[in-house]
């Protein structure tokens, strides 16, 4: 994608948490991007927004519910506002949350649906507005291996990310001859984060043999589907490790 000298160049992450969005976030900066990064606690972004800007990037923290329409309104409003537009948007939400279905409740089912699914809608909608005006952009999904069958246990969190899939396909198919670029990364395999490291250490000593995915090569990913020339854009990605079984 080109752009004119000295145009702004914005990359929206929404769920960027302390690996794989704050990585993709700071791959984008690397790149000339004025990174955008949201969750729902905005001082919880700061150690990546401080990383960035150390490295010589661009980078500003947005605290924002994604499930709630009107903040969502006011934070692409805001910084299309202040830093121009945006030109890559990327939805990593997970809400990867098991539960017999046997003990599921309404309200987690929907919660998780709202966060995997719902929030991507809202946000990924303004942000197609914008680019279809504008006749150019990038939209990136994080998915899951969920999104493609449901596993035990994983009912609510395989809905909502097969839900997050079929948005993906339609956005595609429409939006595709307008030049925006449409594309959902199924992620399968542990990731090399704080939360797998305490909690499944057998699992994190496979990282010596690259058994684990590095947040930092998924963002190398999503670069290259935004660089894709627009006669082989892909829409969908695997990423796994070698040694993970699918």
């Amino acid at each position: 994608m080109s752009f004119a000298a000295g145009q702004p160049k914005v990359a929206l992450v929404v769920g960027a948490g302390d690996a794989t969005g704050s990585a993709i976030a700071a791959r984008f900066a690397k790149e000339g991007y004025i990174a955008c990064l949201t969750r729902r606690s905005a001082d919880r972004l700061q150690p990546a927004v401080d990383a960035i800007r150390a490295a010589g990037g661009q980078a500003h923290g947005f605290g924002s519910d994604a499930r709630k329409e009107e903040e969502v309104l006011a934070l692409i409003e805001r910084i299309e506002g202040e830093h121009g537009p945006i030109e890559v948007f990327v939805f990593n939400i997970g809400a990867n949350v098991p539960c017999s279905i046997l003990e599921e409740t309404a309200q987690k089912y929907f919660k998780i649906w709202e966060m995997a699914c719902f929030s991507a809608f809202l946000n990924a909608r303004e942000v197609a507005k914008r680019m279809a005006r504008r006749g150019r952009g990038t939209m990136l999904f994080t998915g899951a291996t969920a999104g493609l069958r449901g596993a035990a246990h994983f009912a609510a969190f395989a809905g909502a990310k097969h839900a997050l899939r079929a948005l993906a396909q339609s956005m595609a198919r429409e939006l595709g001859p307008r030049n925006i670029h449409v594309a959902h990364v199924v992620v399968d395999g542990a990731i090399d984060t704080e939360f797998i490291r305490s909690h499944f250490p057998e699992r994190y000593a496979l990282k010596e043999q690259d058994g684990i995915l590095d947040p930092a090569h998924i963002a190398d990913n999503y670069w290259h589907l935004h660089t894709q020339p627009r006669d082989a854009w892909t829409f969908e990605l695997d990423l796994r490790p070698y040694i993970e079984r699918w």
